[in-house]
């Protein structure tokens, strides 16, 4: 468990909330990606800026942030100039405190000197860095526009820039790919000596080329493979020092995305632009995945257009259930029956008595927890979870 992770786990203040922002610029569609991105002009790219700083004014009352996200689309697509000009949007908001940790995604292939050093002087602590494979073959799959040169340059340069924490983005389960690719995959990977490994399982979300493909039978999931790469990615990375904190994540000491963290333990965060989600003032919600239709609603005063959801107690109990039996510190149920004491418990506790029976879980005193076997299966578990507080809400 990280110190971040112990420290949440005893109740301690809700640290200050966290800022996403989200640019949604990208040159080229990934097969596999379902973010909200386009390819982006000039006008576009101003309409963006004036879009955020608008949106920036509108989050009352002004807070001071602990951590910062920019993600995307490709963040590093935008020039160093325009980097520094979104960092001076976010230190003017900022309340006067720098974040203790910002993170900013990059393609391998948008890496350049001028970037990093731009990044360095606003403030960014930790870059993450979407590798996704080594194997050229691979890496033309999933129509990833990089290759294995442009890694190791852009490596190379992110760890000579002197940046706190790096992440490497890899994934697994992709269409033909061999465990012998995927181990050797993760070999390479930890032969960079990264601070931080984020390994997904490849997924096939609506509105992808990968999806059509899935549908016309041209690639195919297979549960019990993804299951054995899964473990494989586990005993591996624990025997090269690498920590797993959650299902999909694994730190050296000291290096968990606290971000992330805070986002997982349900505290408050507030999302930046086109599809970005947000959560704070007992509201959740998301902006539109347009462009322009954000940029007019904020220029009208209006956030969160698309999806705002009254946060209640019990919903943020069960969305703190789900996420926490992601993670392998588990949750406290202690903390968040005294969060939400009319939330369904009886059905909660009914079902994590039988993930208990099962082997699936684990219960030390108020805490519930994964087991490895568990954590194979987090979303179905989550799913049922969903279930159990939708049941008890019905007979209601």
């Amino acid at each position: 468990m990280t110190h971040v992770e112990t420290e949440q786990a005893k109740g301690e203040a809700a640290p200050r909330p966290g800022l996403y922002m989200h640019v949604p610029f990208c040159a080229s569609t990934c097969d596999f990606c379902a973010f909200y991105q386009i390819k982006p002009t000039p006008g576009m790219i101003e309409r963006y800026f004036d879009g955020v700083e608008r949106e920036l004014e509108l989050i009352q009352p002004a807070r001071t942030y602990g951590t910062v996200f920019w993600g995307g689309g490709t963040p590093g697509l935008l020039t160093a100039g325009q980097l520094r000009r979104l960092g001076g949007l976010v230190e003017k908001y900022l309340g006067g405190r720098r974040a203790t940790e910002w993170t900013v995604e990059l393609a391998p292939g948008s890496v350049t000197s001028e970037r990093l050093e731009a990044l360095r002087e606003i403030g960014v602590t930790r870059v993450s860095l979407g590798v996704q494979s080594f194997q050229p073959r691979l890496l033309d799959a999933l129509g990833r526009q990089h290759n294995r040169g442009q890694i190791d340059r852009a490596y190379e340069r992110v760890r000579s820039a002197g940046f706190a924490s790096v992440n490497l983005d890899l994934m697994f389960a992709l269409p033909g790919q061999e465990e012998a690719e995927w181990l050797a995959d993760i070999d390479t990977a930890v032969g960079l000596q990264p601070d931080h490994l984020s390994t997904y399982c490849l997924t096939f979300e609506e509105d992808t080329a990968l999806w059509v493909k899935l549908s016309q039978g041209r690639v195919k999931l297979d549960p019990e493979r993804e299951a054995q790469l899964y473990e494989a990615t586990w005993a591996r990375l624990a025997e090269r020092g690498f920590a797993q904190y959650e299902v999909s994540n694994f730190a050296r000491p000291g290096h968990a995305c606290v971000h992330n963290l805070n986002t997982w333990h349900m505290h408050e965060w507030v999302g930046i632009g086109p599809s970005a989600a947000s959560q704070h003032d007992g509201w959740r919600g998301q902006n539109v995945s347009d462009l322009e239709a954000w940029a007019a609603a904020v220029d009208r005063g209006e956030r969160l257009t698309a999806e705002k959801t009254c946060l209640s107690p019990a919903l943020l109990a069960e969305d703190a259930l789900i996420f926490g039996l992601r993670m392998n510190a588990g949750v406290d149920l202690a903390r968040w029956q005294a969060v939400s004491p009319a939330a369904p418990w009886g059905g909660v506790n009914a079902l994590l008595d039988r993930m208990v029976a099962d082997g699936l879980a684990l219960r030390e005193g108020t805490r519930v927890r994964l087991t490895d076997r568990g954590r194979l299966l987090a979303d179905s578990i989550g799913a049922e979870v969903m279930a159990a507080f939708t049941a008890e809400e019905v007979v209601r």
